[in-house]
């Protein structure tokens, strides 16, 4: 096989030793008898399906960064071990799919060589272990965190122009080894079937906005009101969490609504605490090691006072955030202790934000005196009850005879036989379609979304008209005046055009050169061959 023109024996060789793991010299009588073989081609085919496995996971793995506490919570229950998991997570994707990238490059600048594709058995192994990995990923997904496929799914309303744009320019790239591959060949219906498959993914590519759906596709004066925020345990990436720290933090945050979870101890104090043990929260482990494992309503008030509910924030650094606090913040978080719920309203009384809580744990045998002992605290603080979202299922109608101010929050969408109307829900994101948001909104009904950290899901919901979020960052939600991108459909419809037309004419423009650059290079060979047959007639004579 001939080299181009354009390739120099230095280039071709530095291209030859990374992907074939030995050095080969450019002289044509060392790499006689090295080509492309159909094995070779059926690993290249190999490696560009772990690379568009692997990309595929980089951006599920960007995606699932939202909910990714959630998972850092469970593996603490699960093996008492705190670790920022993402992390780790983002860098063994990062090493994988830097991995193949790096290999595709090398193979695709290999073939516009015009230079065997020898893929070292080391790399092979290596590529079917990237596959494995990447594969056991995805089914771990799928079984133990099933809800992030449609994390996914509400993800590509945000993307999915944006991916559009980035798949046709990666493929209108592919034009150029694809078009030096098909003049090199010589099999016939290998070009023909290289060209109907490439040609009908384009023409897909160019027709795919057809299928593209976002809420953030509208005019500016159609755009609703920014959601409000709601402070996820307050804000926990300030502060310790439900704490009255926690509380204050989220005031600055211009949160309207503090989102929270109380249990009642063993003397009747509800409290404010998410997990059933203490041992993720505070130093229950250094002053009660024999009653570490124990529930969390099993501590009376008088010992739930004595725990150190603040300086765990510090030592395990739940959120990146941690690391740029004040010193005067860190101080103020080893000060923390549990708050009754009686302390929190008061808190709430005095700063006119409202209180949205869960009564935990629901399954326990004493939980109708625990709804008792809590509404019994809210009537007698002296709280204005509208600013009582109550969320507990459990006694409910009791509640709304006892305390018929109390806003009725629920956690399910709305029945077709509702017996009264539902005013207030609160659901996961991933639980609502764009659709039922609107339409919720049009009837009038509050829609309260959780748990949502990153801007471009924010955005989405935003643009999609959800009445208010439940939000870990709602220092970072703040600042946000506009959605991230808000586009009218008239200049989406432009875009996509000169998008598809641009990538058309380097398409043509890429097999057009690369066949005047074939046909010269077979003129030059048959020169080459003419001149050898008179030297060697000549030399006979």
């Amino acid at each position: 096989m001939a080299d181009p023109p354009g390739c120099c024996a230095a280039c071709a060789t530095c291209l030859l030793c990374p992907y074939s793991c030995q050095w080969i010299t450019a002289k044509k009588e060392k790499r006689k008898g090295l080509r492309t073989t159909k094995c070779d081609c059926i690993w290249f085919l190999f490696l560009f399906v772990v690379f568009l496995f692997t990309l595929v996971w980089l951006y599920f793995t960007i995606i699932i960064l939202n909910d990714f506490h959630n998972f850092n919570e469970f593996i603490f229950k699960q093996r008492k071990l705190w670790l920022d998991w993402s992390l780790v997570l983002l860098i063994a994707t990062t090493v994988l799919i830097s991995y193949s990238s790096v290999l595709l490059v090398l193979a695709l600048c290999l073939q516009l060589c015009g230079q065997p594709l020898k893929l070292h058995w080391v790399h092979k192994i290596l590529l079917i272990l990237t596959a494995l990995v990447v594969a056991a990923a995805f089914t771990g997904l799928g079984i133990k965190w099933a809800e992030e496929w449609r994390s996914a799914r509400i993800s590509l309303q945000a993307t999915g122009p944006f991916l559009h744009i980035g798949i046709v320019g990666g493929m209108t790239l592919l034009a150029w080894p694809l078009a030096s591959f098909i003049y090199r060949t010589r099999n016939t219906g290998l070009k023909v079937f290289l060209v109907l498959i490439y040609c009908t993914v384009m023409i897909a590519l160019y027709l795919a906005p057809l299928g593209i759906t976002s809420p953030c596709i509208m005019e500016e004066n159609q755009l609703p009101p920014k959601p409000a925020l709601v402070g996820h345990r307050g804000a926990p990436m300030l502060a310790p969490e439900n704490t009255l720290m926690s509380l204050h933090k989220a005031m600055d945050c211009d949160v309207q609504v503090f989102e929270t979870d109380v249990m009642v101890s063993a003397d009747g104090v509800p409290f404010l605490m998410h997990d059933e043990e203490l041992t993720r929260t505070t130093n229950v482990q250094a002053v009660f090691p024999e009653r570490a494992a124990l529930n969390s309503t099993a501590f009376n008030w008088t010992d739930l006072q004595q725990l150190d509910a603040g300086s765990w924030f510090l030592e395990r650094r739940p959120f990146p955030t941690v690391q740029s606090l004040s010193a005067a913040d860190r101080y103020q978080a080893t000060k923390q202790r549990i708050p009754s719920l009686g302390q929190v309203l008061e808190a709430a009384k005095q700063s006119n934000i409202s209180i949205m809580f869960d009564l935990r744990p629901e399954n326990h045998s004493d939980y109708q005196n625990f709804v008792n002992a809590t509404l019994g605290v809210i009537l007698r603080s002296g709280i204005p009850l509208q600013q009582i979202l109550w969320l507990p299922d459990g006694f409910r109608e009791q509640v709304k005879q006892q305390a018929p101010g109390v806003q009725q929050v629920y956690g399910r969408k709305r029945l077709q036989n509702e017996k009264e109307p539902l005013l207030h829900v609160n659901l996961p994101y991933q639980d609502m379609s764009s659709e039922e948001i609107r339409q919720y909104r049009q009837d009038n009904i509050s829609v309260n979304l959780y748990v949502v950290n990153q801007p471009w899901l924010f955005s989405v919901l935003w643009c999609s008209g959800v009445s208010s979020v439940t939000t870990n960052a709602c220092q970072v939600l703040k600042e946000m005046k506009h959605p991230i991108w808000l586009l009218p459909s008239s200049t989406y419809l432009m875009i996509w055009i000169v998008v598809d037309c641009v990538s058309f004419l380097v398409i043509l423009w890429a097999f057009f050169l690369l066949k005047k650059c074939s046909h010269r290079r077979q003129a030059a060979e048959s020169e080459t061959d003419v001149l050898l047959t008179k030297i060697n007639s000549l030399m006979q004579e």
